[in-house]
């Protein structure tokens, strides 16, 4: 009887895990046409908004918001815990239209996805050639100080394994140099959903908390947005530091400042 349960789960997974991607195609291509057409990145935003939300509603996991309402933080820099494929669709349908997104060099040469990151106006980045990487920081500092928001996953990649891994500097010397305050945002239930090395996505809901925000003015330097916007992440991710003890939140220091760190009530916010 057990072994019957398991292979009628199993083939209901799969079954959902098709109809998602089913789902997914026909969300994608009248996305696709009307960013082809669509004069002005911000109506194409608004464009792809729409097409997530629409995605993840016939999926049956309409992406829930808790906590602060980004409008009254903007312009800001969002950073956000990275632990799925389906993360920044999630983002694009959780946040307002407005945010430019830094995603890694890779994405631009897959199919589809790297036609509609380019129509939306993201920036992209080669992790691995440090040239690049000042190149693009220094786009993305005289974007903040133009008052642009933005939009980072500072882990730069995801694992199978759950974890907070070590944070790139570049969201934090962005907002830093544009005295903007960086807002922390959690991403529940993409890791359990669309995991690393898994084809098909699987049923379960998804939220995202969007934290108070950590305003520049109490943390003048990078390193110091960098450590309070972490120690707020840890505070409300139930996942594992990943970081070594010199570029994360770890030590005395850490223990103390994740502490300190509020845990965020859950409030909804209607879409």
């Amino acid at each position: 009887m057990r072994e019957l349960s398991l292979i009628v789960r199993s083939a209901i997974r799969r079954c959902y895990g098709c109809y998602a991607w089913l789902a997914l195609l026909v969300a994608v291509v009248p996305t696709c046409v009307l960013l082809a057409i669509a004069p002005g990145v911000e109506r194409r935003r608004r464009v792809a908004r729409a097409g997530a939300r629409f995605f993840f509603l016939a999926i049956g996991s309409p992406v829930r918001v808790e906590g602060e309402p980004i409008g009254a933080h903007y312009p800001c820099v969002v950073v956000a815990n990275h632990a799925s494929y389906l993360d920044g669709i999630i983002l694009t349908a959780a946040l307002p239209a407005g945010f430019t997104y830094l995603i890694k060099q890779e994405m631009a040469r897959v199919p589809v996805a790297g036609f509609i990151l380019r129509r939306l106006g993201s920036a992209f980045v080669d992790r691995h050639d440090l040239l690049d990487r000042k190149r693009i920081a220094r786009r993305l500092v005289e974007a903040a100080v133009r008052g642009e928001a933005l939009g980072f996953f500072p882990e730069g990649t995801f694992d199978a394994p759950p974890g907070l891994k070590p944070f790139q500097p570049g969201a934090f010397a962005a907002a830093a140099r544009a005295k903007l305050p960086v807002v922390p945002v959690i991403i529940y239930g993409s890791r359990q959903k669309l995991p690393a090395k898994r084809v098909l996505p699987a049923p379960g809901p998804l939220r995202v908390r969007v934290c108070r925000p950590v305003p520049p003015g109490d943390h003048p330097t990078a390193r110091g947005l960098l450590q309070a916007t972490r120690a707020v992440m840890l505070a409300n991710l139930d996942e594992p530091d990943l970081a070594p003890p010199a570029s994360g939140a770890h030590g005395e220091r850490g223990r103390l400042a994740r502490a300190r760190a509020p845990v965020e009530e859950q409030r909804h916010i209607p879409a």
